[in-house]
């Protein structure tokens, strides 16, 4: 079986602190595959915020996931707190790649959870097309 493998930056700039709720827990009695991916969802609203963005107001454009990769390395219970470390990376005419790693504390030190990317595009909702990605938010997203 071919798995998907993830190249990780080496460096992140932004984080948030998560905890896993009680309708994270699916029926295996751990944090699900959809609500891993409810966790990046909300540590990218919590990054675009801290630049002044959300995903309908990215200097006037929207964005839109275009794919999304997923690799689990570690079991996330209830009341887990899970680090988020985020970057936005790889800009190109239409959107960007943001990368996720999650890390719980676990005796001591920090165990990687699981690490994720998202493609993200300019979306114009409007038109119901991609854009083209503003330059002040390339600028933005890349001054650390």
């Amino acid at each position: 079986m071919q798995r998907v493998k993830l190249n990780l930056p080496t460096t992140f700039y932004f984080s948030t602190t998560l905890q896993v709720r009680i309708t994270d827990i699916n029926y295996g009695g751990h944090v699900g595959n959809d609500s891993f991916l409810s966790l990046i969802h909300e540590a990218r609203l919590q990054y675009l915020n801290h630049y002044g963005y959300s995903e309908l107001n990215f200097e006037n454009t929207g964005l839109i996931m275009a794919d999304v990769a997923l690799e689990f390395k570690y079991e996330l219970n209830y009341g887990n707190k899970v680090k988020i470390n985020v970057i936005a990376t790889d800009f190109d005419k239409f959107g960007f790649d943001i990368y996720y790693k999650l890390e719980l504390l676990k005796d001591d030190k920090m165990v990687v959870a699981g690490i994720a990317k998202t493609g993200m595009l300019c979306f114009d909702y409007h038109l119901k097309k991609i854009a083209s990605i503003p330059q002040a938010a390339i600028q933005k997203l890349s001054n650390h």
